[in-house]
């Protein structure tokens, strides 16, 4: 009793969680979850395994959202074989990563991504200076890779075989409380993987959880560690908090937990602007809709929004020094885009779409002549349009224009020569009253 009490304290002292080498079982009667709320992908991959003489479960996210009674987005599974053994037993699966080796399991257009139980105490690791793991392939037992994991909400493993969830750190506990709790010692953790402070807002939020008081403890104090993260898997990271349907509740959390300071460039500049965070309070209001509605939400679309008041600060800052608009827009989208996209890791794809969101904004004001028809056929005018309509919204355009472009858009032909005529009419290209060309008299002969 004594030795077990020292070794507990230790262990605290170093940072380390109390390592359970025996879960709690739960039946499926007493957790509720249903085999068929389950994707047959994964429970594919675990009976594949399990037939092979290995360890398979569903793990970590899927079976949080599933004792939540929520549907899941992706299905993970964990194991006790190697990349390479599970590798070997699918005709469709490839081997991923550096940092952690993973596998892709793929059946149709449904990816399931299997891991490997990681061991928990390996001695040294490869680490930078402020603590961040740089590389861990290390592989152990599942009450390892248990301890191993972020918060104890995501430490669940799902048996389709038996029906059973294995719990390790009280997840399941916490889940009915709904506490965010992380396991181990939190300043260790976050040192480790800075990300995971993101991933408490992102949970918290997402969830309606409370985090933990000792979780939430270090955060102020370890923030400025997100610097140190690549700017790719911040960029994925940022993505996931965006869209995933309660991107305002983040927001607003990163801003109460001080994290918003350099995770998205100028953010914190732009949401003490009026202007700037009401559109984009808005714009992630209307993300968050689509989101949660199921539809999909464009990522290229979202950091336009998201740049979009310092696109227009620039653009304005040129016209005020006498450049003409349009190649006045085209310099500004160039110097944001050149400032920011290393700094997020924002792809090319996305940058494309961006731009031309951007470009179309203009481009809606003219309605006069054949202009509104020729953008009838632009790749993007659907996003533009929904980009007019926030602009609008928050009172940055006129709400006349996008009154007049809904109708437009949704209007017969005869109803849109009709809109065309009266437009031509009363406005010219930039929404002002047309002035007639001033005739010049000939020349009276001397």
């Amino acid at each position: 009793m004594i030795h077990r009490l020292v070794t507990r304290v230790r262990s605290l002292l170093a940072g380390k969680p109390r390592l359970r080498k025996a879960p709690r079982r739960i039946a499926a009667q007493e957790h509720g979850i249903q085999r068929e709320a389950v994707s047959r992908s994964a429970i594919r991959v675990c009976e594949v395994l399990q037939g092979a003489g290995h360890r398979a479960y569903v793990v970590g996210g899927a079976v949080r959202d599933l004792l939540l009674r929520v549907v899941p987005k992706d299905f993970d599974v964990a194991t006790d074989a190697t990349p390479e053994r599970v590798k070997s037993h699918f005709r469709r699966a490839i081997i991923i990563g550096r940092r952690f080796r993973l596998v892709h399991v793929m059946f149709g257009s449904e990816t399931i991504e299997v891991s490997t139980f990681r061991a928990y105490d390996v001695g040294e690791r490869d680490t930078d200076e402020h603590g961040r793991v740089l590389a861990d392939n290390v592989f152990g037992e599942q009450y390892e890779d248990a301890a191993r994991r972020d918060f104890t909400i995501n430490a669940l493993y799902y048996d389709p075989g038996t029906g059973e969830v294995l719990d390790y750190h009280d997840g399941v506990r916490d889940i009915r409380r709904r506490r965010l709790r992380i396991i181990g010692d939190p300043e260790t953790r976050y040192r480790e993987d800075p990300v995971r402070m993101l991933r408490a807002v992102r949970f918290a939020a997402k969830l309606g959880f409370e985090i933990d008081p000792a979780t939430r403890a270090p955060i102020a104090k370890l923030a400025k560690l997100i610097e140190n993260v690549p700017a790719a898997r911040l960029f994925d990271e940022m993505l996931k908090l965006l869209t995933s349907g309660y991107s305002v509740a983040c927001i607003l959390q990163l801003r109460s937990e001080g994290l918003h300071h350099g995770l998205l460039p100028l953010l914190d500049v732009i949401l003490k602007q009026p202007q700037g965070e009401r559109f984009v309070m808005l714009a992630l209001a209307r993300t968050d809709e689509r989101a949660r509605a199921g539809k999909k939400v464009a990522p290229g679309f979202l950091f336009a929004a998201l740049l979009w008041h310092e696109v227009l600060s620039k653009w304005n800052s040129r016209i005020a020094a006498g450049q003409h608009r349009i190649p006045s827009l085209e310099a500004a989208i160039e110097e944001v885009l050149e400032s920011q996209t290393e700094k997020l890791a924002i792809q090319r794809r996305f940058t494309a779409e961006m731009r031309e969101i951007w470009m179309l904004q203009p481009r809606f004001e003219r309605r006069n002549g054949q202009a509104p028809l020729r953008l009838l056929e632009h790749l993007r005018l659907r996003a533009g349009y929904d980009f007019l309509l926030i602009r609008c919204a928050a009172e940055e355009a006129p709400a006349e224009l996008g009154q007049w472009w809904t109708r437009f858009l949704h209007a017969t032909d005869a109803e849109r020569t009709a809109l065309l005529q009266e437009a031509g009419k009363s406005r010219d290209a930039t929404g002002t009253r047309r002035k007639r060309p001033r005739r010049r008299r000939p020349a009276q002969a001397a």
